[in-house]
């Protein structure tokens, strides 16, 4: 980005020490007083509009380039598109955009696709008034009648429960608010089961029951969860036999099941809670089918009577464990079973027949890539539906018929223009780490971009809750890369790519891992001729952000620039207060702060504590007024500190979506006004901004 003469001040917040008290000492927060849980301070507000308008300012020379680049990706979408339909229960379902609108409208056919639609939620109608709109969840009850849905209109994850009477259109007026999105159905249709949030700290942590019609007040409970470090759902088995309340963390599962036909609905609990072990059920033909890592650290599938599931010697192995391979996930069919694995850091389909014979890999061509199981809510049916996609290869939704072994593409999500596949090369590499572990790294760019260490490089990293960062394609991201960058995803530890080694290698004691890896796969990008060193970006969002903010405290000279998203950058500040929502829950992977030795690990990489008198790459940081997941006080102190302390003249912005969660903004075009932002800033500052 050219450098101004005219550069409008900067914001400065005020120091204002408070003292941040814990069992093992005090800490000083100067810019604790940006913290305003209403979301109405004056002063706060007019600091952060005072960014944004600063933001404005800095950005100025690049935004007609963010203007084009906004009509550039604008262009490659299909503006009346609509989902690939999937059958439950002799309907068929789907979403769909319409031309300039930005919510889709939700839809059905009955019967087959020719018959005429009946459009049970529009949510352009729906978002009308407000600044932010989002659609949580959506079940139809036995009967296909009756439709329960979750709305959030602040972006604070406070979704409202609502029904609407498909057969006349009808609202009906209940309206409960404060729920978590999902919800399922009684067998009979006549009520269904939710979750209520914790007031204070958003959690879910209770289950009641509400029959349509009547007063939620007088809603019963179902079941209070009194484990903090649970997350707590409802859900149904495949076959609408079962409900299921589900308390779920980073590692430990606790199921109760219920039969769905039963007025009582007496729920019994599968498993009691152990440390360290996760269990996932579903049900088929009197028998439970359970993911499992009881003993297999990378999950086994076992089957098992049920009422006999707590008995660890009735379950018998369906597919066992293996030290070269993950089970992510499951789908059961009457003569098979479709799992989702991870091996060779890649996400795969592999297909378990019932009646014994071999198993089979779903095929692929590209050498990095991600399978992933879609809409498969019928058992009854030798079809399996999947997506497959990579850095070059937009969205495509199969069916495999299983008996055959034919694939046949349904959709290829379409990119409008002159987008050729072949234009692009992707790579899937091993970067050598400082303690010699290999790191997985997917990279792409334009074919005529040479790799000969010129070319700007933008690399992303997420690194936690073993949560891995597949590669996808984006037809926003082509505006980078026709522009000559290089895109590179650096699989660090801490997500899941490669098991469950790989996640415990980044997680509580072992957090640096996940940022020394990032450091070392960018040095071995310019070392391989990958890029230019003096042109290096790194991104990451939310837990990412913490990695990312981490990795310009460890090595600021190693990048140009960083763009990071409702970053989680104080960290021991929030794992301090049980009051935040996630905190409790999050113990187990960051760390009790309570404890000296976490407190002392958080603290020596906490992006905020360690902010120091030195030279920065450019920043623009990004969050959401109303994020419940990062509160929006973090990156806004977190850049109050570095404002205060670095020593260089690059620009550092924060740009906060008054009317936005954790997400970003909720309609489509808006968010592609802010990938467009982005890609101006990461432009200008590569010297492409011409």
């Amino acid at each position: 980005m050219t450098r101004r003469t005219d550069l409008p001040a900067p914001p400065v917040a005020p120091l204002r020490p408070h003292p941040v008290t814990s069992p093992q000492g005090t800490r000083v927060d100067e810019y604790h007083w940006l913290r305003d849980d209403t979301r109405s301070s004056p002063e706060v507000i007019a600091h952060l509009q005072a960014e944004n308008a600063y933001t404005d300012a800095m950005l100025a020379p690049v935004k007609d380039l963010g203007d084009r680049v906004y009509g550039e990706i604008v262009a490659r979408i299909r503006q009346d598109d609509a989902s690939v339909p999937y059958r439950h229960r002799g309907y068929w379902y789907y979403s769909r955009f319409e031309t300039g609108r930005e919510y889709p409208v939700y839809a059905r056919r009955p019967g087959s696709l020719e018959a005429a639609e009946e459009v049970m939620l529009d949510g352009n109608l729906m978002a009308e008034g407000s600044d932010f709109f989002e659609v949580g969840g959506m079940a139809v009850a036995p009967g296909e009648r009756m439709l329960a849905f979750t709305e959030d209109r602040v972006g604070r994850r406070q979704y409202t429960l609502r029904f609407k009477d498909l057969a006349t259109g009808r609202l009906l007026p209940d309206e409960i608010a404060n729920v978590d999105p999902g919800v399922v159905w009684t067998a009979d249709a006549g009520s269904v089961l939710y979750v209520e949030k914790h007031p204070e700290t958003l959690l879910p942590y209770r289950v009641r029951r509400h029959v349509p019609g009547t007063a939620a007040l007088d809603d019963p409970l179902v079941y209070e969860l009194e484990d903090e470090s649970l997350y707590l759902s409802v859900d149904h088995t495949k076959d609408d036999r079962y409900l299921l309340v589900v308390g779920a963390g980073h590692d430990a599962t606790e199921v109760r099941y219920a039969l769905a036909s039963d007025p009582a609905l007496r729920f019994t609990r599968m498993i009691a809670r152990e440390d360290g072990h996760e269990y996932y059920p579903d049900h088929f033909d009197g028998r439970w089918i359970i993911r499992s890592n009881w003993r297999a650290p990378n999950f086994r599938i076992v089957e098992v009577p049920v009422g006999l599931e707590g008995d660890r010697n009735a379950w018998r192995d369906v597919v066992g464990h293996r030290d070269d391979a993950a089970v992510e996930d499951f789908s059961v069919f009457r003569r098979f079973l479709a799992i989702n694995e991870r091996s060779g850091g890649l996400l795969r389909i592999r297909i378990h027949p019932w009646a014994g014979g071999a198993d089979a890999l779903v095929a692929s061509d590209e050498p990095a890539f991600t399978t992933r199981l879609d809409a498969n809510l019928e058992v009854d049916t030798d079809v399996v539906r999947y997506t497959y996609t990579s850095l070059t290869t937009p969205v495509s939704t199969y069916d495999y018929d299983v008996p055959t072994g034919e694939r046949k593409l349904l959709k290829r999500e379409p990119v409008l223009g002159r987008f050729d596949p072949a234009d692009y090369v992707t790579e899937y590499c091993w970067a050598g780490a400082r303690d010699g572990t290999r790191v997985p790294v997917s990279i792409v760019r334009h074919r005529r971009v040479a790799r000969d260490g010129t070319a700007p490089l933008l690399q992303y990293g997420y690194g936690a809750y073993g949560l891995s960062m597949d590669p996808g394609f984006s037809s926003a991201r082509l505006s980078l890369l026709d522009r000559g960058f290089v895109y590179a995803i650096a699989h660090v530890r801490g997500g899941q790519e490669l098991g469950r080694r790989w996640y415990d290698g980044g997680k509580l004691l072992n957090k640096e891992n996940s940022f020394t890896d990032f450091i070392d796969v960018t040095r071995f990008l310019v070392r391989e001729g990958h890029c230019d060193p003096r042109r290096v970006f790194a991104m990451g969002g939310s837990a990412g952000g913490l990695l990312v903010g981490a990795v310009v405290n460890l090595a600021p000279g190693d990048y140009r620039g960083i763009v990071t998203h409702v970053p989680f950058v104080d960290i021991v500040t929030t794992m301090l207060d049980e009051s935040l929502p996630l905190t409790t829950l999050e113990y187990v992977e960051w760390g009790d702060p309570r404890e000296a030795v976490h407190y002392e690990h958080m603290l020596s990489y906490s992006p905020y504590d360690n902010v120091t008198t030195q030279d920065y790459p450019a920043m623009l940081v990004t969050t959401g007024l109303w994020d419940s997941q990062v509160q929006y006080f973090e990156p806004a102190k977190w850049v109050a500190r570095l404002r205060r302390l670095k020593t260089d003249t690059r620009p550092l912005l924060l740009r906060t979506h008054m009317e936005a969660g954790h997400g970003g903004k909720s309609g489509r075009f808006q968010r592609f006004r802010e990938i467009a932002e982005e890609y101006a800033f990461l432009l200008g500052e590569a010297g492409l901004g011409a």
